[in-house]
This record gives structure tokens, sequence and C-alpha cells, in this order.
């Protein structure tokens, strides 16, 4: 089942809270800026391998401006409406290659929000017809490294950058 704008997709998550995730809107502008202000500096570091202390206007557009077909936004909020997880999924022209890209607001890491959201957008890049999804982190993100590696991504170096590594499944 594939979230839409109209239509959230509920998740379990591993914790037993319930997610509710759907596709970005083109009003989410500030709810997105308020959730990355509750994102941690680092973790906000690592999404966007810069260090801006708020979601700057042209990284919102990015996650707000997508095609609904080669790219895609995700939003996952808790029953009570609270925006605790923001994904997306980029593909390539060939929809033979994606990216994928998680963040989790502070206050709840730990309650399996990141596992329930990387399992849907797969399914989802798997649904799309994508043979290769891949996730690009930095070496200091151990957390998203260790939950990559339990859903099957397998590690390699980046030629030329050794402060990242590609994380990749294919399918």
């Amino acid at each position: 089942m594939t979230a839409t704008n109209a239509e959230p997709v509920q998740l379990p998550t591993r914790s037993g809270l319930v997610i509710d995730v759907r596709t970005v809107r083109p009003d989410d502008e500030a709810l997105l800026k308020d959730f990355f202000d509750h994102v941690s500096n680092e973790d906000r570091r690592f999404r966007f391998f810069t260090a801006s202390p708020q979601l700057q206007p042209h990284q919102a557009k990015a996650l707000i401006e997508v095609d609904h077909h080669k790219t895609e936004s995700y939003l996952a909020f808790t029953p009570e409406g609270q925006l605790v997880g923001s994904g997306m999924l980029a593909c390539d022209d060939t929809l033979e290659t994606a990216e994928v890209a998680i963040s989790i607001r502070a206050d709840r890491k730990g309650q399996g929000v990141g596992w329930s959201l990387l399992n849907y957008i797969t399914a989802e890049a798997k649904a799309r017809g994508v043979k290769r999804l891949q996730s690009i982190e930095s070496r200091e993100n151990h957390l998203a490294i260790e939950l990559e590696r339990e859903m099957g991504f397998v590690a390699r170096e980046v030629e030329g950058d050794p402060s990242v590594v590609l994380l990749e499944t294919v399918f």
C-alpha cells in the first residue's frame, strides 16, 4: 500500500508506536522547518552534509518540490499529529538505482521510527522497480549504518572520500 497525501499508511514500529506515513504536500514547509529544529545538530549534519543549525530554504524546497515519480518525500506522524520522521527516495532516470535518506526527531529516536520508515521506503523502491537502493552515510553515523546493515544493506568505501560510506541493498 502506497502513502498518498490523502491516504496515510499506518505502520507499527518495533516499540509499539504506530506512525502514519504520507507523502509531502506543498504546504508542509513550516512543518518541516519545525521538525528539523527538533532533529539533533549531528543528525541534521548527517542528512544534509552541512553544519547549518536550521533547515535552509533550498533544503526545504528539495524536500517539498518532488515529482512523485522518480523522487518522493515521506513524512511520519504520531497518532497525535506530531511529525517524527522524514524520509526521501530519489531514483535515477531509469528507476534502477535509488538513494534513501531518513531523519528522525531527536526525542523519538530509539522508538523504531527509523526502522519502520526505512522498511516502508525500501518496499516503495521495490514497487517502483528499483534494483539497487543506496544510502550515503557519514562514517560517524554509527546508528544509521548499524540499522541499514541490520536491514541487509552492505557497506563499501566511497573512492576519494574517506569520510563517507555507501550502503547498498540489491533486489
